[in-house]
């Protein structure tokens, strides 16, 4: 709570470890099958990101990131060009939100993936792609290593590396204002909706 009394939900700085996972145009479905849609809550979604590729490499006697021990504890994904594409499903998001991620590096991400992203406070920079690569290679070799995500300066900090990541102004703003999440900013000021909402004619007696 700051104090006014609101609850501070400013996002300026996330860090962490980090976990790679590599493909071009990797969509929603990839991220949270659709036989996950028909949840009534978003409660343990989480333990179902990527499910049909990690029981796909399982097959193979391979392992996904997602369950390679030295990556259980990564808050940070790095990933390639045009991740979230496909349908615009906002389960994609919030499995990852609920698997531990708390930002998101990589080449490009599809609009409205994006969008649902950051009304959940999800940050997700952009960065070229010799520096995702070098991101990645990072995260691979050195699971237990730091890596920092500045908001204000787009700062991606690693090792003794530091790249230029980039995030739209409009959303660089809503996170470092917490003014991304609409529903609890309305929530904190709910007096004030009621008391407004006791001034109109059509709204009394509901």
């Amino acid at each position: 709570m700051n104090a006014a009394g609101l609850t501070d939900r400013r996002i300026t700085r996330i860090e962490g470890r980090a976990v790679a996972v590599r493909g071009d145009d990797i969509d929603t479905d990839r991220i949270i099958p659709a036989r996950y849609l028909r949840c009534v809550t978003f409660e343990g979604l989480g333990e179902h990101a990527f499910e049909d590729d990690r029981r796909a490499l399982a097959g193979k006697s391979q392992v996904h990131p997602f369950d390679d021990p030295r990556h259980q504890a990564a808050s940070i994904l790095v990933v390639n060009r045009n991740f979230g594409c496909g349908s615009s499903r906002e389960h994609a998001p919030q499995s990852l939100l609920r698997r531990g991620i708390r930002a998101m590096v990589g080449e490009s991400f599809a609009e409205i993936f994006f969008g649902n992203c950051i009304a959940l406070g999800l940050p997700c920079l952009t960065a070229g792609r010799e520096a995702v690569e070098e991101l990645i290679l990072f995260a691979q070799g050195h699971p237990e290593g730091r890596v920092s995500v500045d908001i204000a300066t787009g700062k991606i900090t690693f090792g003794d590396h530091r790249v230029e990541g980039r995030i739209p102004p409009g959303s660089r703003e809503a996170l470092l204002a917490g003014s991304w999440d609409a529903t609890g900013f309305l929530l904190d000021r709910y007096q004030e909706v009621e008391t407004v909402a006791a001034r109109l004619p059509y709204v009394r007696g509901f």
